[in-house]
């Protein structure tokens, strides 16, 4: 009765208590006649021939010998009788395996022995040659893959028909079944393996093991870095997608950096922070009604006004009536869109400018000659010296014409008018500001910035005082950033101030990260 038959041969071989290569030599055995029954002898198998076979795997030799199985040797258990094919046995579940431990050198020697069990179905440990039923020898050169080679050996008596390959186990991959790749997607690696052993990294990984994350696209890698792929985590004074936009200092207020903490001053503003407003007309545009804004110091200005409008910001409209438009003594009245003047006694027209009188009426006084006009209806008065007015009612005042700039008093001395001027202004007329900065009053580098009647100093940093001339402690301004102490600061002929950076910062104001040289590639890296 035929029978199909597999088995499993367990061998190991250690090499220095280490694996070096894993990979496994397959046999399979398909089909053993022996029509007669009988031994390798001449003699018959009584009942029958109860058959198992003894398996030698050694070196390639020209000429196979006895000797030892350097590759790995086993017994089957009985599998039939006479002649037998496995595919009905099931006494196996599937081909017999030689495991490697060791590289796989691409050729072999095979003896394959059938012997007779006389004691039942229990294979016999024994050499004994009367019990021998057909021995085959070979020697082949076969590389690693899944695909089987087909075999038959053929002998006197006995035909066997196998075949045979060698695979390597799991995670080894090569000619030999030396090289080991085993996948992983851990903190140690994320990658795959291809057919040839090489590790293929998963998507978002790169590196000799695939152990370094790649941040997202555009992710600064001097200012930026990332846990796992696709991030962009920002280092310490950074920010922005790409960690490519500096943090400003926290107390900027109008000011921009190039590097971490700084605050460069925008046009228009000073100061440390960038908090003093040197430019009130252009950043708050105070002046209305088209009025012309100048900057008079820090967060300070005047406006000039427009012909019809006044107030600090020329936001009030004038009346009509303030331009006093009613002549000879007439009285303004305000109306919507307009005026109106009422004249007194003698007067007339829209303005009051007619006079009713003629020069019969003898109308000029203090000796003052009297002119008719448009025919008699009307007159004027030539006035003697030191007399003025519609009637040479007035005496003559040079002041009246309002000639004093700037709040100037108008005075009379001897007949001639003089300007008394404020402080702060000369000139004949007071229209001349005097300019407090030609003394130059700001000491120790201050910028002076003229005012009325009055200077303002822009001291620099370490010096303050109406004329900065008091020397300031540099460490009450807090220059130092990131935890920094500030020592000395005492201004000009002292020591000056000092940062005292923490661990990880450096520069003047402790700034900026420091960097390290890193031990394993020597290149600058962040603390």
């Amino acid at each position: 009765m035929a029978a199909w038959f597999t088995f499993t041969i367990a061998f190991s071989t250690t090499l220095l208590s280490q694996v070096c290569a894993s990979g496994v030599f397959e046999l399979d055995l398909h089909e053993f006649k022996n029509l007669k029954g009988l031994l390798a002898n001449g003699n018959v198998c009584k009942p029958s021939c109860r058959t198992y076979f003894k398996i030698c795997l050694k070196n390639y030799q020209a000429v196979v010998s006895p000797g030892d199985c350097i590759f790995g040797s086993t017994v089957t258990p009985v599998l039939g009788t006479n002649s037998f094919s496995a595919k009905d046995s099931g006494t196996l579940q599937g081909p017999i395996q030689i495991p490697f431990k060791f590289g796989w050198p691409g050729s072999f020697s095979l003896i394959i022995e059938a012997w007779h069990s006389p004691f039942g179905n229990l294979p016999v440990e024994t050499n004994n040659p009367d019990f021998m039923i057909s021995s085959f020898a070979t020697q082949k050169q076969l590389g690693v893959g899944t695909d089987w080679s087909q075999d038959t050996q053929t002998g006197a008596q006995t035909e066997l028909r196998y075949s045979y390959r060698f695979v390597c186990n799991e995670s080894y991959y090569g000619e030999s079944c030396s090289k080991k790749c085993t996948p992983r997607d851990d903190r140690f690696g994320h990658y795959t393996c291809t057919r040839d052993g090489q590790l293929s990294c998963l998507p978002g990984w790169k590196g000799k093991y695939c152990e370094e994350p790649i941040c997202l696209e555009g992710c600064s890698e001097r200012n930026g870095n990332c846990s796992k792929p696709g991030e962009c985590l920002c280092r310490e004074g950074w920010q922005g997608t790409f960690c490519d936009e500096c943090k400003k200092h926290p107390n900027c207020k109008h000011g921009t950096c190039q590097l971490p903490w700084q605050c460069d001053c925008q046009e228009g503003w000073g100061g440390i922070f960038c908090d003093q407003d040197l430019n009130f007309c252009t950043h708050h545009r105070p002046c209305l009604n088209g009025a012309t804004c100048m900057n008079t110091g820090q967060g300070s200005y005047t406006c000039t006004c427009l012909p019809g409008y006044t107030g600090v910001n020329c936001d009030l409209e004038m009346q009509e009536c303030d331009s006093n438009p009613c002549r000879n003594g007439g009285t303004c009245t305000t109306l919507e869109g307009g005026y109106i003047c009422k004249c007194p006694k003698g007067f007339e027209g829209s303005h009051c400018e007619h006079n009713l009188l003629t020069c019969a009426d003898s109308p000029c006084f203090q000796g003052g000659k009297c002119w008719e006009k448009d025919n008699g209806r009307s007159y004027k008065c030539e006035c003697p010296p030191g007399f003025t007015g519609l009637n040479c009612e007035k005496r003559v005042d040079k002041c009246t014409s309002l000639p004093c700039a700037n709040g100037g008093l108008c005075v009379l001395q001897g007949g001639m008018r003089m300007c008394s001027c404020r402080t702060g202004f000369l000139g004949q007329r007071c229209e001349i500001n005097v300019n407090e900065c030609v003394g130059k009053p700001c000491l120790n580098g201050g910028t002076c910035q003229d005012r009325i009647n009055d200077y303002f100093c822009v001291c620099p940093a370490g010096y303050g005082g109406r004329n900065c001339d008091r020397v300031l402690n540099e460490c009450s301004l807090q220059p130092c950033l990131n935890g920094g102490s500030c020592t000395g600061g005492g201004g000009p002929g002292k020591s000056p101030a000092n940062c005292v950076c923490p661990p990880g910062f450096t520069g003047p104001r402790c700034e900026s990260l420091a960097t390290f040289a890193s031990p394993d590639t020597g290149e600058d890296g962040f603390q």
